[in-house]
């Protein structure tokens, strides 16, 4: 019988508040993919162009990566059921602002409320699940998260082709309305007080540094694709961003009670935990974008069948992923990040020989081995590197890792979509081939195109490498050992 206990001392059923909470999250996170394959359509709907609309992903990318500091700060102010129930009615309001949006602006800000409420739950849910369970069922717990983290955002593509197919783009966020509406009233009665509070005066100028700088650098990596690395735009916005980092670090680690507790980084093993998980993320996220442009571009599939392609890797990850937590609760996350970085590695280097005629069976595998390497490293190495931390430093740690794991998602996208597009134009053979030798021009145009794709999976080869590489110096410790030899954390006294 589930014995929990909340902050007001009332037993609860946590199986119904992990069930709420990741139903609610699954929503969510997969918000942030479910436009992918729908930008054309909506391009062709409002009479815009693709850096107009690429805005959607851009801004809703940028205001979720701004609140997720800002949400460390809530998660220690506010009841966790006043703030998850207010996360989820932003996010359902936002829903309903693009749902009936009648021009692109509506449908842009739609799209911005929707990241505030993100923002929020996202780190919110890896908070709450870490720390209503105890340290030998965290990797379990984290397991089940890696559910809503990795799969939602690779079936959004698949979804939103089917969909748009089918239907219409309203019906994207149609999907989303009836789901957030039971959860955020479900909530009233499964959500629960769980997370203690303190009254903890909001540093304002902390606030602005962390939204100007971490928003100016994700908009300027955001920029690279679609401008290049050399547009006074993206040089503008990653330089005005590094600058006010750095400005809001150093400021943290004078505070008596920093905005964000940055000291967690000099714990060694939460570092290398957050260290491995951005650079799996990177990994992931680039050849999610790699991958469907590859099939639609030089293999000319519809958008669908792209999306579809990548799904069986998407259901390796939900198979794996609550395994693997089980198995980290027993062996630690050593071994499991070192096979699971192996089997990334292995699975992206046949990518670099692909062709237009490698069969869609082949690459459907290899993305899903790709997937099962992710499952199984990067949620183990997360929950390794936060149990290493106490409980109250749960929030803040939670925080650092998905901001800095947002960001490297955001670089890692930047660096594989420059290469792809700098490669292909260098190697693009002369305009004048066109009228002397046409059918020249075109097998040349093509290998141009080829030779991207092989560069930028060559570099996703080497973010996987180093993965592997760090994975070596992942703690070897289990749960139960780990409870044993905490390190403290900067600055924490007990």
């Amino acid at each position: 019988m589930d014995k929990s206990i909340d902050q007001n001392g009332k037993p609860y059923n946590r199986a119904l508040l992990v069930t709420l909470l990741l139903v609610g999250s699954f929503c969510t996170v997969l918000n942030q993919t479910i436009l992918t394959t729908a930008f054309p359509t909506l391009m062709k709907t409002f009479d815009i162009n693709t850096s107009t609309v690429q805005w959607l992903s851009s801004g809703f990318m940028m205001v979720s990566g701004v609140m997720i500091p800002i949400s460390a700060w809530l998660t220690t102010r506010v009841n966790s059921k006043i703030l998850y129930q207010s996360a989820m009615f932003i996010f359902l309001i936002g829903t309903l602002i693009c749902y009936t949006a009648s021009n692109f602006s509506f449908l842009l800000i739609g799209r911005l409320v929707q990241a505030l409420g993100v923002g929020v739950t996202m780190p919110l849910l890896q908070t709450l699940m870490l720390t209503i369970f105890p340290a030998n069922k965290r990797g379990a717990a984290m397991g089940m998260a890696g559910l809503v983290i990795g799969v939602a955002p690779a079936i959004g593509p698949t979804l939103s082709g089917w969909v748009i197919d089918n239907y219409n783009w309203r019906a994207l966020f149609g999907i989303l309305i009836p789901i957030s509406a039971i959860v955020f009233i479900a909530g009233f009665w499964l959500m629960k007080s769980v997370l203690p509070t303190h009254k903890i005066k909001l540093d304002w100028v902390s606030a602005m540094l962390s939204t100007v700088g971490f928003g100016s650098l994700l908009y300027g990596f955001s920029e690279v694709g679609e401008k290049g690395w050399g547009s006074p735009v993206v040089i503008i916005g990653i330089i005005v961003g590094v600058l006010f980092v750095i400005t809001f670090g150093v400021r943290q680690l004078h505070l008596e009670k920093p905005f964000l507790d940055l000291r967690v980084l000099k714990n060694p093993e939460f570092s290398i935990a957050a260290l491995l998980s951005s650079v799996s993320m990177m990994a992931m996220i680039g050849v999610e974008m790699v991958l469907p442009l590859y099939l639609q571009t030089v293999r000319g599939e519809s958008a669908f069948h792209s999306g579809l392609t990548l799904l069986p890797g998407a259901l390796m990850m939900g198979i794996l992923s609550p395994i693997a937590g089980r198995a980290f609760d027993r062996i630690g996350a050593k071994r499991l990040a070192i096979t699971g970085l192996f089997l990334l590695t292995a699975g992206t280097i046949p990518f670099m020989f692909v062709t237009t005629t490698t069969p869609f069976v082949y690459i459907v595998t290899l993305y899903a081995l790709r997937m099962a390497g992710i499952a199984m490293s990067m949620m183990t190495v997360t929950t390794s590197g936060m149990n290493s931390l106490p409980v109250k430093m749960m929030s803040n740690g939670t925080a650092v890792n998905n901001t800095i794991r947002q960001v490297a998602s955001s670089v890692g996208t930047a660096i594989l979509i420059s290469i792809l597009t700098n490669i292909t134009k260098n190697d693009m053979p002369a305009k004048a081939m066109l009228k002397s030798d046409p059918l020249a021009y075109k097998n040349a145009a093509f290998s141009a195109t080829l030779g991207g794709y092989h560069a930028a999976f060559i570099v996703a080869l080497g973010f996987s490498a180093f993965g592997l590489l760090v994975a070596f110096f992942v703690s070897s410790s289990t749960p139960n050992e780990m409870l044993h030899k905490k390190q403290p954390v900067g600055g924490d006294k007990k």
